[in-house]
């Protein structure tokens, strides 16, 4: 999102029903109906024609929403596997990954980055910024929790469609409201495509069941 629009990182993002397909199919061995296979078609060409007519195209933006949509795909598989017969909830899976995810990556970033360019980056980004930079961190690492959280316990709440339909329609508001709020300039066959790639994701959600 640093690269690219906010709104055009979520239509591209739309298309992660065609990366779920692929893994199941290519890792799992996992038969798909027809329609789903069908779906698949409006989502992969709405967010071609979204991509072919952004304005502010940036291929690392690109590349790095495709990535983003390979690795969520991972996480919901494994996720599903992690709570499949097991006494845990999503709340509490996803604070064992949270706890998990620090202790693995903390050595990591000490190593490639380390405190000196935290300090560094940081210093960077309230003087350009300004001191609302450290309102903006705090009330994103709040929401993004709250986001990840609230997703997993609706996986044991609700049915995946309904589950597949609100995260459609949550594509649906980030979009239209990134639009209004960083006046993105849209074109109509960009607005096209993306309109295009969220109804395929509504149809691959009723496919799928």
């Amino acid at each position: 999102m640093s690269k690219v629009a906010v709104s055009f990182t979520h239509i591209i993002k739309s298309g992660e029903p065609a990366f779920s397909v692929l893994v199941s199919s290519l890792l799992l061995g996992e038969a798909f109906p027809l329609p789903v296979y069908l779906s698949l078609l409006p989502i992969i060409g709405g967010c071609a024609l979204a991509a072919i007519t952004e304005l502010n195209f940036n291929m690392i933006g690109f590349m790095g929403a495709m990535i983003s949509n390979l690795a969520f795909v991972f996480r919901n598989i494994f996720s599903k596997k992690g709570m499949k017969g097991k006494s845990v909830s999503g709340m509490n899976y996803y604070a064992c990954l949270s706890m998990l995810s620090l202790l693995i990556l903390t050595p990591f970033a000490i190593a490639v980055e380390g405190p000196q360019v935290w300090a560094a980056g940081w210093q960077k980004a309230v003087s350009q910024i300004g001191p609302n930079f450290v309102w903006w961190v705090v009330a994103q690492s709040v929401f993004y929790h709250l986001y990840n959280q609230v997703s997993y316990m609706s996986l044991d709440q609700i049915s995946p469609l309904t589950f597949s339909i609100g995260n459609t329609m949550k594509r649906i508001s980030v979009i239209v409201s990134s639009i209004i709020i960083f006046h993105t300039p849209v074109q109509p066959v960009n607005a096209l495509g993306a309109a295009i790639a969220i109804l395929g994701t509504f149809l691959y959600s009723r496919a799928k069941q």
